[in-house]
């Protein structure tokens, strides 16, 4: 192979690392911080935090991907979904993941330098969140609370940057948040319960056992009350509230695909959680767009 190829299939073999032809879950990450800097800015945020906070979930989320792998990467060979992952075929080294990890998070930091001394504060659990996740699912059948946690802290980190401030109001938004994250994490966590249960990897799905569903549906009940109690208290209007009643449509929507507990369809209703955040974003923006 010539070296313009190897170069070719190395960028090739990084690019999958970080799952950059997946979107889904830079997307699930993007939503509640839209939702938080919109509402923290009664409006449209400044644009230079739209750029930051933007580029900071994509850099994260890669981040993300990486130490994930790398805790994983003795394990992934035994799941059919990340067999082909490249740190279990031998195309990323170890050693050019974590190097390829530094740069993203270097970068993310930078980013978080162009805010204010709240926001940088806010950044230290950010990372520790991120990057202790994938060790909880060895030690906890909860690792999707820890994901939850750390694709939820966005939020305090938005207002921070957009206000300097933390109004008590912004933890309902986070815990309808993380609880959404939780609800949307287990029906991934469904995909692989059988591999996961071989291998010795704990989830809610495992714990949930033939209750799964039930308790979904009782998390989503509790992510709506948490998204309304947060909407009440930052004085939002019909279209927010709206939106969330479109958001039950789909949870239910959701509750239907996973009643088999059929894979493809479990994942099909993770995948669509992606409308979930949109809408709620529409809410929002809408609610603000009325009252200019």
């Amino acid at each position: 192979m010539s070296s313009t190829s190897r170069q070719t299939s190395k960028f090739t073999a990084l690019l999958q690392l970080i799952r950059w032809d997946r979107p889904i879950g830079t997307l699930l990450l993007l939503w509640p911080t839209l939702w938080a800097l919109w509402i923290a800015a009664e409006g449209v945020p400044d644009l230079k935090l739209l750029l930051i906070f933007g580029m900071g979930t994509l850099l994260m989320r890669s981040a993300g991907c990486i130490i994930n792998d790398l805790a994983d990467r003795n394990f992934d060979g035994g799941v059919s979904r990340t067999r082909n992952r490249p740190l279990v075929t031998g195309d990323v080294t170890v050693g050019e993941a974590l190097a390829f990890f530094a740069v993203l998070c270097f970068m993310a930091f930078g980013l978080v330098m162009m805010t204010n001394f709240m926001t940088i504060m806010l950044s230290v659990p950010a990372l520790m969140l991120a990057s202790c996740y994938p060790l909880m699912k060895r030690y906890t059948h909860l690792p999707q609370v820890v994901l939850g946690l750390a694709f939820s802290w966005s939020i305090p980190m938005a207002f921070a940057a957009q206000q300097n401030n933390l109004p008590p109001a912004l933890w309902l938004l986070f815990t309808g948040s993380a609880l959404w994250t939780v609800v949307y994490d287990t029906k991934y966590a469904m995909v692989d319960r059988r591999d996961d249960l071989e291998i010795g990897i704990k989830s809610t799905a495992i714990l949930f056992g033939e209750s799964d569903r039930s308790v979904i549906a009782v998390l989503q009940v509790l992510c709506l009350t948490a998204l309304a109690l947060a909407g009440r208290e930052f004085g939002l209007g019909w279209p927010y509230f709206l939106s969330l009643l479109v958001t039950a449509g789909l949870f239910g929507y959701h509750l239907y695909l996973i009643r088999e507990r059929e894979e493809a369809a479990c994942f099909r209703a993770f995948l669509h959680n992606n409308w979930v955040g949109l809408t709620i974003f529409l809410g929002i923006v809408a609610n603000y767009a009325l009252e200019a």
